[in-house]
């Protein structure tokens, strides 16, 4: 109190550090990095060996094996998913989340360094880096045109690449669609015969004469000078003058014999922007840069270059975040302003204008308090962290209310402000610092939640934490400094009355709600017995009827997107154009959908699909871009739907659309992993698995499996005794093989005109390049040439394009999606029933992954962070105010807050969000006792000063004084929330209303639980809290009664 006194002597000295906290507070938002959603960094390692022409069954054999061994080791591993694909291996090693990730790279790289001594020699150099915290880039630029050749488009984009990728906070640009570049020499069969030179002559005089030659340095009677022998292929003139073989006419170079051209590698993918072929640049931002201002630098760099571009080339930009960024932050901050307005015309129309702007004032205080400590934290302005600044907008004025409504009423006794403000924050420093700690410690365990759903949510509680801390700074501090210079009563003489009579005199007697209040609590108090049994059977009917009514239970919420992907699938052996004829109808059909803006669609490749598990038999994957949802009537889920409609039905392929989920979960809704030693009994168990989705359970749709698609390969198997007899090794066979196939690559080099390197190929011309041609081939043996037939044997066998291991273990998955209106928690109940009447094999392990697993498991810790939250409040209570029955009758009101979220839930016939509505129930836990601590306060307060007061009088008269603290503090606390619970988001600085938004969408569920259990709890305390206080004493009073009534009856001693 002390401090407190100097600091008001000293007024002028307090209002300059409030003002240098506000100035700090608004440079700290102005340096914080917009973005949309929040940076979440989950520790995973990735390590990638390329080995070209390795298949799937020898890369596990050969290069997961040993890296697994040693990677398995490492300390703070939970999981290490493994995958061989043809030429190439990759393991993602997930650590656990405490693990610094650098740390974890630096280890990693170590323990691949110590396998490389096991590893193929032909393998290339493993490639350990950090997984990308983007799922997604910052802004896709796409060049299309018709009538524009490759190479003119591969020009466009590689020179738009270079300036873009001079933009500070851009991390890379990645060109994708199109064919890298090469020098193919197609050997003429014709002119070697003529030469008599073999394709084994050749593969080796081109390898001789593309060699790096260190020749060292040479003393002579001048100095010392280095001496070089130019040795390796550096222009495409050099591919020409490589010598052969000498003749009766000279040296044949290789320039006789093939035709070399500069040209591109056969296609494996194609990119088309709305359908006509293009090129793309995905462009990824750096760790902590803004998406806004990283979009904004790209498009102005692409734009000053369209001028010199050539003509025909249309540059369009895909996938920008910055606009979708600027619409979340803007309607958040409008939501935010909107609500703050409506906090503050409820608190000046209650305590007046000079009362009520001085607790206002403390919104902003606390805001901006708030955005020092989150920018010193280094996390970004997201619609996480302005969340919680929404959420604690309705909670960081409490203490404000109390102790200005405490202070008016002494100064309406005729204290001055001065002294009214002093003994108010004597009188209320507790309560407000226990109603304060307990709100914090009812969020305090979430910022304790593992895995990346609590990296995720862990912005919430944080940003409560600092804006709530900056409310108590203001409350106990500045207010009261504010209150005692310029604060005075301005109360007319009737509500001077009024409160006096309130302070001292009885309130069944007063006028207005207050009056009508007191009147209707003083008979439920006076027969507490059956109030209190009226309440337990009503909140034991609450949760009866929820337990029969309630309509399920869902992981995360369905949030408004405005990007979603399209799967296209179909099986065979397609070739690129046959993939192109067939993604074709799909582009024209998804182009038909009004709301539909772009579609970019990536064939043979991965492209953007906002999940990094491809289906096996994915052949295209198309980004669908939908318009604003402003300025279209459907959500994004009715969308999908029609597109689902739309794409269904064409012959010989299968489409898959969804829009991208807002949230952790990510990928299929329901996911069953398979796991065995045993190969045959995995696949088996797989497909059955498979069939029994599609025929046995309604609801589902998108049925997938990880198993090998059906398919051959062709296997070229070579006698190794034969091959020993006519002098031939496996090396000189390969290389005949591929000359065939992709060709033997040569050397490489960088020309002028480009930045990366050109491989140099050697291969047969088209037209020899069928497989008949492997059984014409001839290789160099001491004996001559000799056809590789002649040892080599062609076997058709089934194709295995993928083998993918999880812990050492091969493990296959089935995935489904739901329908809409059906919740995958109800079909996961489903499946488990079906697999006890129907078991896996014994050598087969089956596991639920994906959303259910990511549910079971925040919902155990859910349950934890409630109880936990729940233990640390009680321990609080107990110190404050030394009894335990009071601590448990404060926190009895989680219980009527609980049961208000799940009436609400019923009522309206909402699903249960695990995480959402979770939260909204451990956050509710803080929030709701505040009154009760306040009430119960001031009824001790009251006990005290007026002894002579029955415990029933003295209940009604406290809950009489507490009734406007207590309107106000929920009133701010349900309007500041009330639009998003309805589903409405509110911009009056914007001057708009959207419904069913981004933002509505996304926070309706938590929202709405706390808009419901506060009401509820509200209700609830103002009738049950007194009813409780007055119980004891009419315990008490039935035991004395209970007690005189038996003492006639008891034994008389010694005749008395």
């Amino acid at each position: 109190m002390k401090l407190l006194e100097s600091a008001v002597e000293r007024f002028r000295s307090s209002i300059s550090l409030m003002l240098l906290i506000v100035l700090m507070g608004i440079a700290a938002r102005g340096a914080m990095t917009v973005q949309s959603n929040p940076e979440v960094s989950p520790p995973i390692v990735i390590v990638q060996v390329r080995h070209e022409g390795i298949s799937p069954e020898d890369g596990v054999r050969l290069l997961i094996r040993p890296l697994e061994q040693e990677v398995r080791s490492l300390e703070g591993v939970e999981q290490v998913m493994a995958t061989a694909r043809e030429s190439l291996v990759y393991l993602v090693i997930e650590f656990d989340s405490a693990v610094d990730i650098d740390q974890a790279v630096d280890e990693v790289r170590n323990a691949v360094d110590r396998a490389k001594a096991e590893l193929p020699r032909d393998a290339d150099e493993p490639i350990v880096e950090e997984a990308s915290t983007h799922p997604f880039p910052a802004i896709v630029v796409t060049l299309a045109g018709d009538g524009l050749s490759e190479r003119e488009l591969l020009r466009s984009a590689q020179m738009l690449k270079r300036k873009i990728e001079t933009i500070g906070d851009v991390l890379s640009a990645d060109i994708t669609g199109n064919r890298e570049e090469v020098v193919e020499a197609t050997i003429d069969p014709v002119r070697l015969e003529h030469y008599q030179i073999t394709s084994g002559e050749l593969i080796n005089a081109v390898l001789g004469n593309n060699l790096l030659i260190p020749a060292g340095e040479m003393d002579v009677s001048k100095g010392r000078f280095s001496v070089k022998v130019p040795g390796l292929i550096e222009t495409a003139d050099d591919v020409y003058q490589i010598p052969l073989k000498r003749s009766e006419h000279g040296v044949v170079t290789l320039g006789q014999v093939t035709d070399i051209r500069r040209t591109f590698k056969d296609a494996t993918s194609f990119t088309s922007v709305n359908g006509q072929p293009g090129i793309a640049i995905n462009v990824e931002k750096r760790t902590g840069a803004s998406s806004v201002d990283v979009a904004d630098g790209v498009r102005a760099v692409v734009n000053a270059e369209r001028e010199y571009l050539p003509r025909g080339v249309n540059v369009d930009f895909v996938f920008d975040m910055s606009q979708f960024a600027r619409d979340m932050v803007s309607e958040m901050e409008g939501n935010i302003l909107t609500a703050m307005l409506l906090v503050m015309i409820i608190v000046v129309g209650a305590l007046g204008f000079r009362s009520g702007l001085l607790v206002g004032l403390g919104i902003p205080f606390s805001l901006l308090f708030g955005c020092i400590i989150t920018w010193y934290l280094g996390y970004t302005f997201n619609f996480m962290v302005m969340f919680g600044m929404l959420l604690a907008l309705g909670m960081l004025i409490d203490g404000s209310i109390v102790i200005t409504e405490f202070a008016d009423r002494k100064m309406a006794e005729g204290l001055s402000a001065r002294v009214a403000y002093s003994i108010a924050v004597r009188r209320m420093l507790w309560p407000v610092v226990a109603s304060t700690g307990t709100t914090l410690a009812a969020f305090l365990p979430i910022i304790f939640w593992p895995g990346v759903v609590g990296d995720f949510m862990r912005y919430l509680p944080v940003t409560v934490f600092a804006v709530l801390a900056g409310s108590l700074v203001y409350a106990l501090f500045f207010a009261p400094i504010l209150g005692s210079v310029f604060g005075k009563s301005n109360m007319d003489l009737q509500t001077q009355q009024y409160l006096k009579q309130l302070e001292n005199g009885e309130p069944v007697s007063l006028g207005g709600i207050t009056g009508l209040y007191a009147r209707m609590l003083d008979p439920i108090v006076r027969r507490p017995f059956v109030s209190f049994v009226a309440t337990i059977l009503v909140l034991i009917g609450i949760f009866i009827a929820f337990a029969r009514f309630n309509p399920g239970v869902e992981f995360f919420t369905e949030t408004e997107e405005q990007y979603g992907n399209v799967e296209v699938r179909a099986q065979g052996n397609l070739s690129i154009e046959e993939k192109k004829a067939l993604v074709a109808q799909v582009e024209s059909a998804l182009m038909q959908v009004p709301e539909v803006r772009i579609v970019y669609s990536a064939i043979g490749s991965g492209g953007i699909s906002g999940n990094s598990e491809k289906s096996p038999d994915q052949i295209a994957n198309l980004l669908v871009e939908l318009v604003p949802s402003k300025e279209r009537e459907r959500r994004s889920r009715e969308i999908f739907a029609d597109i689902r409609a739309r794409t269904g039905n064409f012959p010989g392929i299968k489409t898959v659309a969804n829009p991208f989920e807002g949230g952790p979960p990510v990928g299929k809704d329901i996911v069953l992993e398979l796991r065995s030693r045993n190969y045959d009994k995995l696949l088996a168990e797989t497909w059955r698995l498979h069939r029994a989705m599609e025929g046995e359970f309604d609801g589902l749709r998108d049925i997938v499996n990880t198993a090998p698609l059906p398919g051959i390969e062709w296997e070229v198997k070579v006698d190794r005794a034969k091959a020993a007899l006519y002098g031939a090794d496996l090396t000189g066979v390969g290389r005949a093989v591929q000359l065939v196939t992709n060709g033997v690559l040569m050397a490489e080099y960088r020309p002028d005109d480009s930045d990366e390197e050109v491989d140099i190929r050697i291969r047969y011309p088209e037209h020899a390049r069928g497989i008949t041609a492997l059984d014409e081939l001839k290789v160099n043996t001491p004996n001559g040439a000799v056809p590789i037939g002649s040892f080599v044997s062609r076997v058709a066998g089934p194709k295995v394009d993928k083998i993918e291991r999880i812990d050492g273990i091969t493990r296959m998955q089935v995935k489904a999606d739901v329908n809409d209106g059906v919740l995958a928690d109800d079909k996961v109940r489903e499946i488990r029933r079906w697999l006890v009447e129907h078991p896996m094999d014994s050598e087969v392990e089956l596991l639920f992954r994906g959303a259910d697993e990511d549910q079971n498991e925040s919902l155990v810790f859910l349950q934890v962070a409630f109880s936990l939250s729940l233990f640390l409040m009680f321990i609080l209570l107990v110190t404050q105010f030394n009894s335990f029955y009071q601590s448990a009758l404060i926190l009895s009101s989680v219980i009527m807050s609980t049961a208000g979220v799940i009436l609400g839930l019923t009522l309206t016939q909402s699903t249960f969000s695990v995480i959402m509505t979770g939260v909204g129930i451990v956050a509710l836990a803080g929030i709701v006792v505040n009154n009760n601590i306040v009430l119960i306060d001031t009824y001790n307060y009251v006990r005290k000063a007026e002894p002579e007061l029955s415990c029933a009088a003295a209940a009604v008269k406290a809950s009489a004084q507490r009734l406007r603290p207590v309107f106000l503090t929920t009133a701010t606390t349900i309007l500041g929330l009330l639009p998003l619970a309805m589903g409405v988001s509110v911009d009056m600085v914007g001057r708009t209303v959207v419904v069913n938004g981004v933002i509505a969408s996304f926070w309706v569920k938590l929202a709405s639980a706390i808009v419901y259990g506060l009401s509820f709890s509200t209700l609830l305390t103002l009738i049950v809290t007194p009813v409780m206080l007055a119980l004891p004493s009419a315990l008490r009073e039935i035991m004395v009664g209970v007690m005189r009534g038996l003492k006639p009856l008891l034994p008389m001693k010694d005749g008395k």
